[in-house]
């Protein structure tokens, strides 16, 4: 792969700002971490922590499976789509315990099939759990490979996420997936970007001086 100069540029200022760049979600195993990304759509990770902290504190994954889903919705109703999201908990929870001895498969399109996980859920989960090579579009990755140039502003993420695959080494996805997420949410946010002291501002087509 030949890399062009704006996109090395890139990469290297993000390995600076994220060197180690990690997830936000809180986990303990597979499935917390595959139940929090779900949950995660339409709202904050730290709303989600608030919520899976209650949420698994109190429940097994084999008690997830047989829950009550109004005490679910209690537990989740501080997030949006609370209710659907409370039966896609105790869904996916009663298919690991009955299909998967309470594993979570490392399948894309196994997981793509579980309620409430499409595509971005599974490679976010993948990508975060196993290192599977994989660049998840979520808004934030969306916003920044726009304004960087890396997509075209009417590209919709299945574009935008091969692109930025054609972009970055394979072996680079994963960790760009998260500096990605990490720098839209902190520095090139969709509201108040922090541009004057951005290192990629020349590049970024909403930059104006």
């Amino acid at each position: 792969m030949v890399m062009n100069s704006n996109v090395k540029l890139i990469g290297d200022y993000l390995d600076k700002l994220f060197p180690n760049p990690k997830t936000e979600l809180n986990f303990n195993c597979d499935y917390e971490l595959l139940i929090a990304v779900m949950l995660s759509a339409q709202t904050t990770d730290k709303r989600v922590n608030e919520v899976t902290r209650v949420l698994f504190s109190r429940y097994t994954l084999k008690a997830l499976s047989e829950a009550d889903t109004s005490d679910l919705e209690r537990i989740l109703r501080p997030l949006g789509s609370f209710r659907k999201k409370a039966l896609y908990t105790k869904s996916i929870a009663k298919i690991l315990i009955d299909e998967y001895d309470g594993i979570v498969p490392v399948d894309k399109e196994v997981l793509i099939k579980f309620p409430g996980v499409g595509k971005k859920t599974a490679n976010v989960f993948l990508s975060e759990f196993y290192g599977y090579p994989a660049i998840a579009v979520d808004t934030h990755v969306e916003r920044v490979a726009k304004r960087l140039k890396l997509a075209y502003m009417k590209d919709d993420v299945l574009v935008v996420e091969k692109k930025l695959e054609k972009k970055f080494p394979k072996n680079e996805w994963s960790r760009r997936h998260l500096q990605f997420l990490l720098f839209g949410r902190y520095y090139c946010k969709a509201i108040k970007p922090e541009c004057k002291n951005c290192n990629l501002k020349d590049i970024c087509r909403n930059y104006k001086n």
